[in-house]
């Protein structure tokens, strides 16, 4: 080979060189390290049919997980028009189209391409209990009806079925320790991680027609019945939780009133302590005993008769005629007992007391720590305004709401100070919220949260990765070849 043939493959291989640095130095430039595409967004409805109301939430989260539960946060919400679905026994079609406009909301925000794919629930809470309680066909043909709408929409419909108190309350436990985070915490780092003091706080949920209680006592749980257990995000939780029936506001008021009522002369007005002084109305005394939680007290004589309510607003014997619906004596001569020969362990940690408790407490402003002593004295006050007073002072509430408050406050100050045993001491324990993270607080946020374990994993499209020992190797290959080529240089040019 010339000298001219040998210059030339020499520049050749100088050139060859030259591009391969520049495309190492690129590379090193560009460093793609765990680079992937974003994961798709998901989306998920729970409708909540509750006993007085329904409501949508529409819930997405990333399609990749963390430790098997899903990221979720909440995108809308929508109130269904009208009463709960457990209110179309009569009208079962009428149930499923009352949902249709809170469906359009919701299809209208989720893209076309995730609509197929999105789950959708209904869990109907102890409206529906009770209406099954009471009438099984009507409840099935309800559920029948609902179903109907929600699959006529094309979505992933996971079906409509009436879930149990201790489900509610659980899944309540759940989305509060979610919301506050107690189970995951987001680093700076980018990492969803456990946090090193994890916090987890208890659940107070006050319905129309049941309440329920959920937390993590000090002591071990004496009786499986009122045990739930879960793992999320990769650790076990075992929480007391405990659901009551019939004891939800508006059901307990019910029971209220046929304890007033019960041995009085009905051809004369009846006095309702837990109304306000001057309030009166007439309701025929079917009225009472339309529910399975009353039909028992029911009287063998005809009940079509009209009975006339007098509210004396009188706080000190509104308690005492609410005690008598709770059976405190069911508890005697036992420990951890709540009422109804229910057990319930010693309350520990904080609880988040939502729904009715929230709003209730809310309009008497006692939601920002007040003591046992201020709540009870404010509770006091109020119920001692006379109704023409209270209807001056609040011209845009509704009637039955403003009538209702001295009564539901009591009912809460019963149930938690005599009942779940809350002292001057622990009071300040409890807070009264209605959302957490701008999200409202509720099963259905637990509810959706725990069933993302059954939708699929999935990993963002890996469109380049580099380890470790593959930098390594590089970055040697870069120095390799940059010797090379000053070594060809010099003996190109010397």
């Amino acid at each position: 080979m010339g000298i001219d043939s040998k210059q030339n493959c020499q520049l050749v291989l100088l050139i060859v060189s030259f591009v391969s640095v520049v495309a190492a130095l690129i590379l090193s430039v560009v460093k793609i390290s765990d680079l992937s595409l974003p994961p798709r967004i998901r989306y998920g409805m729970v409708f909540d049919a509750g006993s007085s109301h329904t409501s949508l939430f529409l819930y997405q989260w990333p399609a990749d997980k963390e430790n098997n539960t899903g990221i979720v946060s909440q995108a809308h919400t929508c109130d269904v028009e009208g009463p709960g679905i457990s209110s179309y026994a009569n009208d079962p079609p009428g149930a499923g189209k009352s949902l249709i406009s809170c469906l359009e909301e919701a299809m209208a925000i989720i893209p076309p391409e995730n609509q197929r794919e999105a789950p959708v629930y209904l869990g109907a809470t102890a409206g529906m209990r009770l209406l099954s309680l009471e009438n099984s066909a009507a409840s099935d043909k309800v559920l029948e009806e609902v179903s109907k709408t929600i699959s006529s929409y094309p979505v992933n419909f996971r079906g409509a079925r009436i879930i149990s108190g201790e489900e509610e309350g659980s899944y309540g436990w759940i989305t509060i320790n979610y919301l506050m985070e107690s189970f995951m915490k987001y680093s700076f780092g980018g990492q969803w991680m456990r946090p090193f003091t994890s916090k987890i706080y208890g659940a107070l949920d006050l319905g129309g027609a049941s309440t329920q209680i959920s937390f993590i006592p000090k002591v071990n749980i004496e009786d499986p019945k009122e045990k739930a257990e879960f793992n999320l995000y990769g650790f076990p939780y075992t929480i007391y939780t405990h659901s009551y029936l019939c004891y939800g506001q508006n059901q307990a008021l019910k029971q209220m009133l046929v304890k007033a009522v019960l041995g009085k002369d009905l051809t004369k007005p009846v006095n309702v302590p837990c109304y306000p002084k001057g309030y009166r109305d007439t309701i025929s005394l079917d009225s009472l005993y339309n529910s399975p939680c009353t039909a028992s007290s029911a009287p063998s004589s005809p009940r079509s008769a009209q009975i006339t309510l007098l509210g004396t607003g009188d706080a000190n014997q509104c308690q005492a005629l609410i005690k008598t619906i709770l059976n405190f004596s069911a508890c005697e001569n036992r420990t951890s007992c709540a009422f109804d020969a229910v057990y319930q362990p010693p309350i520990s940690g904080n609880l988040f007391a939502f729904s009715a408790f929230f709003y209730t407490f809310d309009f008497l402003n006692l939601t920002s720590g007040q003591t046992l002593p201020t709540a009870i004295n404010s509770i006091q006050n109020f119920c001692a305004r006379s109704w023409s007073e209270l209807q001056t002072s609040y011209p845009g509430e509704k009637k039955d709401r403003l009538r209702d408050y001295c009564a539901n406050s009591n009912y809460i100050l019963t149930l938690l100070r005599d009942a779940y045993k809350f002292n001057e001491e622990t009071w300040t324990s409890i807070r009264f919220l209605k959302q957490a993270a701008n999200t409202d607080i509720g099963w259905t946020l637990g509810y959706m949260l725990n069933l993302t374990n059954m939708i699929p994993s999935e990993t963002g499209a890996i469109m380049k990765v580099h380890s470790h020992d593959i930098w390594v190797a590089a970055i040697f290959f870069i120095v390799i070849t940059l010797v090379i080529a000053l070594l060809m240089m010099l003996t190109y040019f010397f």
